[in-house]
């Protein structure tokens, strides 16, 4: 391969994950979270819901705090020591301006430089549906980076003592079908991010004989994303700039 995608650029130390469900950061993107924390970067977890409507054999009632705690115990082996929880209803996010604010919220009380999130797009591979919280979750994401460094958007934000917070770089999406950057795993990277999903075991059992084996399909996903960026193992970004970085095109 001649046109390697370059690494996402980690001259930043705050990160901010945002995703629908607990787990969902551990199929993949966990493993480039644990880089990151080895590096000494920060990086908190913001989960839309508590994924309390992803075991059929559990109440919501009995599974909300088993897998807010699955969460944290997986956010612990990546070096995550933030864990935060919206509380939107599992299965029926609404994307709209209550969803955005609480993301945006987050974003001005942590302030990070890059906020990492997943695939928003109807399809994912082998031509599944990506599921309908990911979808909305993903793009709210995406408008809140920039909701957040706006006075005027929210402005009852500044009222909770949350002031503008525009020094979001970009956005990374995890699983996109179009990926610009990529990061490296190989290695330990990738062992703590296998150990991060497991930490979800009720819910993996929760799923049945279908459900996946961590350390291979973890494994399988990173070689696949390697040669991209011409390593062994990689977890594959597209990122969305939110404001220029050097010289403006124009000039």
């Amino acid at each position: 391969m001649t046109d390697l995608l370059p690494p996402l650029p980690e001259d930043w130390d705050r990160c901010l994950c945002v995703a629908a469900h607990p787990d969902d950061i551990e199929y993949g993107a966990a493993s480039a979270v644990a880089r990151w924390t080895a590096q000494g970067k920060t990086v908190t977890y913001l989960l839309a819901t508590s994924g309390e409507a992803g075991i059929d054999s559990m109440h919501p009632d009995k599974a909300r705090p088993l897998r807010q705690e699955e969460e944290r115990a997986g956010a612990r082996e990546v070096g995550v020591e933030v864990v935060e929880f919206l509380d939107h209803r599992d299965g029926v996010v609404e994307y709209g301006n209550q969803l955005r604010k609480d993301i945006a919220r987050v974003i001005r009380r942590h302030r990070p430089e890059v906020v990492v999130s997943g695939d928003f797009a109807i399809k994912m591979m082998a031509n599944m549906p990506n599921q309908a919280d990911h979808r909305v979750v993903g793009l709210a994401t995406l408008d809140a980076a920039r909701d957040a460094g706006n006075r005027w958007i929210f402005p009852e934000l500044a009222d909770e003592g949350l002031e503008p917070w525009g020094g979001v770089r970009f956005v990374a999406f995890g699983g996109s079908p179009s990926p610009t950057h990529g990061v490296d795993v190989t290695g330990e990277p990738l062992q703590r991010g296998i150990a991060s999903l497991a930490a979800h075991d009720e819910y993996t059992k929760g799923l049945g004989a279908g459900g996946p084996e961590p350390g291979p399909m973890l494994t399988w996903f990173a070689r696949q994303g390697g040669p991209a960026m011409g390593v062994e193992e990689a977890i594959l970004f597209e990122t969305y700039q939110i404001a220029f970085e050097g010289p403006m095109p124009w000039a």
